[in-house]
This record gives structure tokens, C-alpha cells and sequence, in this order.
């Protein structure tokens, strides 16, 4: 498993601005959404909330996701990305 947090520089107030990704084989497996507002959506497999869903496809490596400007993502460590997944879930 890795774990991702990626920031989106854009001025689109409906997307969101933080995207943390829990990734296994290239796939997302759960993922939390943070809006410029402080909402917060959130997606697995099973459930989804505030419109948030797993990408589809393969996940693109960090290396590829921080050649464009608009973006800067980084590893998390596992209990980081549990501390946002939770989070979300008590909004």
C-alpha cells in the first residue's frame, strides 16, 4: 500500500483543493477530498460521500502527477492518511 496526499492549485471553488489517495497495485483503494470550504467527501469501494469517487485506471506515480504545475502530491505515512479517513467520516 502507499499512500498519497496531493494539493490542487486551481481557482474551481466546486473541486477540491486536497486529495489524499490510499493506492494498492495502481489502484485507488479509498480516498478523502478536501474543499477550499473545509468539506470534506470521501470514497471506497463501497460507499462514497459529497460526491467523491475512486478514480479509475491506473493511479499516475508521484514523480508523474508533480510534472505539472497544478499539483504537488507526496508520500503519507499509513497512520496519516487513517487520521484524514477518520476525520472525514465524523464531519
Amino acid at each position: 500500500m502507499r499512500y498519497m496526499r496531493v494539493e490542487w492549485r486551481h481557482d474551481h471553488a466546486d473541486e477540491p483543493v486536497l486529495l489524499f489517495s490510499e493506492v494498492e497495485c495502481g489502484q485507488e483503494v479509498r480516498k478523502v477530498e478536501i474543499f477550499r470550504s473545509g468539506e470534506m467527501g470521501y470514497a471506497d469501494a463501497l460507499t462514497s460521500r459529497g460526491g467523491t469517487v475512486l478514480g479509475e485506471g491506473m493511479i499516475p506515480t508521484l514523480e508523474e502527477i508533480n510534472s505539472s504545475e497544478e499539483f504537488m502530491g507526496r508520500e503519507i505515512g499509513a497512520a496519516d492518511f487513517e487520521r484524514i479517513w477518520n476525520q472525514a467520516h465524523e464531519t
